[in-house]
């Protein structure tokens, strides 16, 4: 599945501030460390090598020892100032109130009295050192949902309860599950509840604003562990491989979207190969960014989403009658 882009620029200023903090680290300790194979190592490795400040000169870029190197050790010798501490700027702050406040107005509930007193601190502390930015403009950030569904998130989330959701998906399925909180969290500009979910036996993502029902239980949610690739769905390798030619204009989708491949073409245009567990899911997607498909792969999903798509307009030929 080829790797986000931001995924990897994370992992590559974690090595940094790890090697910064370690004089010396084998390939194989460093491959560990951060869950990746030891030829992605090298690769981000000779990244950050020719990675630097403007000028770009090689006293302009981070340096590693290449005796070291070659020995399969990694030694770094210049971070170029990435390892020091960094101050907040005013649009740094001020986003980072909007989260807080949206912490507070989602887990009040469930908060105990000395987290409370926590968030409250810094949030005033961080307000006060903001200043007129932070004082001017009420930043405060919308958690998707219904006000009940999302009190009742935060207060099972915090409580360690077990949750009953009646829960409709993408293809407007609906059903009802008692679900594990392990977290709330926001990705590709939504929230998402991250539960162990006892129908699945496994840990599922749900949106927010997809849960239509949820009652707290008196039962104790139980403590599942999290693995590493948790907070983003990862389809199952013998799920459809589907392959979709797309002009530039939806290069989101390799983003965002998890996939096995992707190709830039001559002509500006990408292909990008992708496995789908639910054929609603990709018929949605198509139709979503319908302008900017190029080539579907097979055929018989190209066919799917061009009967919903001539479904759809008949319907609304229908309703202007």
């Amino acid at each position: 599945m080829a790797e986000r882009a931001t995924d990897r620029l994370l992992r590559m200023l974690g090595m940094i501030t790890y090697l910064d903090r370690h004089a010396g680290v084998p390939v194989e300790q460093l491959a560990e460390q951060f869950g990746v194979t030891t030829r992605q190592v090298v690769e981000d490795i000779d990244t950050l090598w020719v990675t630097g400040t403007p000028g770009y000169w090689p006293h302009d870029l981070i340096d590693f020892d290449a005796a070291s190197y070659d020995e399969g050790v990694v030694r770094l010798v210049e971070s170029r100032g990435m390892t020091r501490p960094l101050r907040l700027g005013t649009r740094e702050a001020v986003a980072l109130i909007a989260a807080l406040r949206a912490m507070r107005s989602v887990l009040a509930a469930g908060l105990d009295r000395g987290r409370t007193a926590v968030l409250a601190s810094v949030l005033e502390k961080l307000t006060a050192a903001t200043g007129e930015a932070a004082a001017a403009v009420d930043v405060r950030l919308a958690v998707e949902g219904a006000p009940e569904v999302v009190a009742a998130l935060g207060e099972a989330t915090t409580g360690a309860r077990r949750l009953r959701i009646r829960y409709v998906t993408a293809a407007d399925v609906t059903s009802v599950r008692e679900v594990d909180p392990i977290r709330l969290l926001t990705e590709d500009e939504h929230a998402y509840l991250l539960a162990w979910c006892h129908r699945a036996h496994d840990e599922r993502l749900f949106r927010v604003d997809r849960i239509l029902a949820a009652e707290v239980l008196d039962e104790p949610a139980t403590s599942h562990p999290v693995t590493t690739h948790a907070t983003t769905f990862a389809p199952a390798p013998d799920d459809e491989l589907v392959t979709l030619e797309l002009a530039s204009r939806a290069r989101w989708i390799a983003e965002q979207v998890p996939v096995e491949s992707v190709e830039d073409l001559p002509d500006g245009d990408f292909r990008v190969s992708l496995r789908v567990a639910d054929p609603a899911w990709l018929r949605h997607l198509l139709l979503q960014v319908g302008a900017d498909v190029r080539a579907v792969t097979p055929a018989d999903v190209a066919r799917d989403a061009a009967g919903a798509a001539r479904s759809a307009l008949a319907a609304y030929d229908d309703a202007g009658r």
